[in-house]
């Protein structure tokens, strides 16, 4: 595919995120005025809600677009998914009837404040990247060898939807318990090993039902579009309590998602096969079509006090072993119900070199070899003030689809309340 033209300027550039191609969906709101839907074109945003009551758009038997959050259209399903981006592209195109009445209802994306994109029902993040996994080993184990069920099943936990927040918005230094290894009890105060977690985010679009196991067809059906995602994580607070049951408070404080979903029609030219297999997967994990995209992703560092920005790492989401339908499916074989709005992290992102790595465990390998930023300084584990920038791109024949950075920046941890 390639660049689609439109009557906005801006979205006719090679390197602009928010081309006719992608139209993704977000949230906004001007000055005091209540949040609402929002569709980004070009360094436009079109006002969903005023779109529809203009009647440009009757997709539905009652309004879709009057509430801060597109979960309504989420619960409509794939069809109504597939008529609204059409609808979209015709009135956004170049040549288009309706610019006249549409440019009336563009905002300029300058000018806004953007919130959550949608409301997220649960929360469940993976542990499906094998560089990662194979690095995680050798740092906590000593040997890159993969937990033995790690091969034949996508390994996950249940995170907290009440912490999940919107690119932009601060994340608190978690206070909490953790155990040096040559302490005899373990300690309270803040987190010192405190990282971040390169991932995407799936959203779900349609449920399904208690007791009802979905193929990995149905799941990529189900499946409403992609969002960057930083599973903050405090590595200290983490190491103490994950044995037996896995992360708790280490993961429970934070975790940042880009303002924009890229729907899944928008990243279709970018599907790309899982990698090949050590040991080959159950049935009911076979996919019949290509399940990672091809999307460029990077992790950025602004140290405190700094105007400096450093690169960190640059990946791909092809890395994966697992796909979010794959992930999708495993969650709901047991008989767990999914709900419009639950949130899939795919799991930290990294490739083979250090210059690949999703997360400054691995870069600074534990904090034993701290590593150098643009402005002179040294980082193994992040400080008060540091903001960290996830960034992702697909890139097409003279178009890019973007996503909007995933930002957030770290504040000091609260006073111990509970000491006198």
């Amino acid at each position: 595919m390639t660049l689609l033209k439109s009557w906005v300027a801006s979205a006719n550039s090679a390197d602009h995120p928010f081309p006719l191609n992608n139209l993704p969906y977000g949230v906004f709101s001007i000055g005091e005025e209540d949040p609402r839907c929002g569709v980004a074109i070009g360094d436009m945003i079109l006002d969903m809600a005023a779109v529809e009551e203009a009647g440009l758009i009757t997709l539905a038997d009652t309004p879709l677009f009057d509430v801060p959050f597109w979960n309504e259209v989420m619960e409509e399903g794939p069809a109504l998914w597939s008529a609204l981006r059409a609808r979209l592209r015709d009135m956004l195109a170049e040549g288009s009837p309706d610019q006249s009445e549409v440019k009336a209802l563009l905002v300029k994306q300058s000018a806004v404040a953007l919130h959550m994109p949608f409301l997220v029902a649960e929360y469940t993040d993976f542990y499906a990247g094998r560089q990662h996994a194979e690095n995680m080993g050798a740092i906590l184990r000593g040997g890159p060898e993969l937990p033995a069920n790690w091969l034949h099943i996508p390994i996950g936990y249940n995170g907290r939807a009440s912490s999940v927040v919107v690119s932009g918005t601060p994340v608190r230094r978690p206070l909490g318990q953790m155990k040096a290894p040559d302490a005899e009890a373990p300690s309270f105060g803040p987190c010192k090993r405190l990282d971040i977690e390169l991932e995407m985010g799936a959203i779900v679009g349609t449920g399904c039902d208690v007791g009802a196991p979905i193929s990995t067809t149905q799941a990529d059906e189900m499946i409403f579009g992609y969002v960057l995602l930083n599973d903050w994580s405090a590595r200290d607070i983490q190491g103490w309590e994950y044995q037996p049951l896995g992360p708790f408070q280490g993961k429970a404080f934070g975790t940042s998602i880009s303002p924009w979903i890229v729907t899944k029609e928008a990243l279709e030219p970018f599907r790309t096969s899982v990698p090949p297999r050590d040991k080959a997967l159950l049935p009911y994990l076979t996919e019949t079509k290509p399940g990672l995209y091809d999307i460029d992703l990077e992790v950025l560092m602004q140290p405190a006090g700094s105007d400096t920005v450093s690169a960190l790492s640059k990946t791909n989401y092809s890395r994966m072993y697992y796909s979010a339908a794959q992930q999708l499916t495993h969650h709901a074989v047991g008989g767990c119900g999914m709900t419009p709005g639950d949130l899939l992290g795919s799991g930290t992102i990294s490739g083979p070199t250090k210059t690949e790595y999703g997360s400054l465990m691995e870069m600074g390998w534990a904090g034993k070899e701290p590593f150098t930023l643009d402005s002179g300084e040294t980082r193994g584990w992040l400080e008060d003030g540091d903001t960290m920038t996830l960034r992702g791109n697909a890139r097409g024949d003279g178009y890019t689809i973007g996503f909007g950075d995933c930002v957030g920046q770290i504040l000091p941890a609260l006073e111990d309340p509970f000491t006198s």
